[in-house]
């Protein structure tokens, strides 16, 4: 079993940046990709970025740019760094980690990310 703590959401302006972390406790080991997604009001669950236990890093077209995902293996955190954020970027944001691609793995709780025009 794996727990996934997501923090850093919150509410900011068009442009401005925010920072999630999603920090991993449990059986990790099996973990090779670790993500984050993100669902808005009346839209289906889309992939923000995943990466890799080796770094490599995968990112939405609507992201590509401006946001950052980081890993720290020894911390079992992953981050989210997104600037230049836009009103669409405006959803709850879920942390991911599985093993495989093709499994639906675990899920963080989620965390509110608001930005205002």
């Amino acid at each position: 079993q794996v727990h996934l703590m997501e923090s850093g959401g919150g509410l900011v302006q068009t442009g401005g940046s925010l920072r999630l972390s999603c920090a991993a406790s449990g059986t990790i080991g099996s973990i090779n990709y670790m993500g984050w997604y993100r669902q808005a009001p009346g839209k289906q669950r889309e992939l923000v970025a995943r990466i890799t236990s080796s770094n490599s890093a995968h990112y939405a077209d609507s992201v590509k740019g401006r946001f950052t995902i980081s890993r720290d293996n020894a911390e079992n955190t992953v981050y989210l760094q997104m600037d230049s954020l836009k009103p669409e970027d405006t959803a709850v944001y879920y942390c991911n980690a599985k093993r495989s691609l093709l499994l639906n793995g675990y899920w963080g709780q989620g965390t509110q990310v608001t930005v205002s025009s």
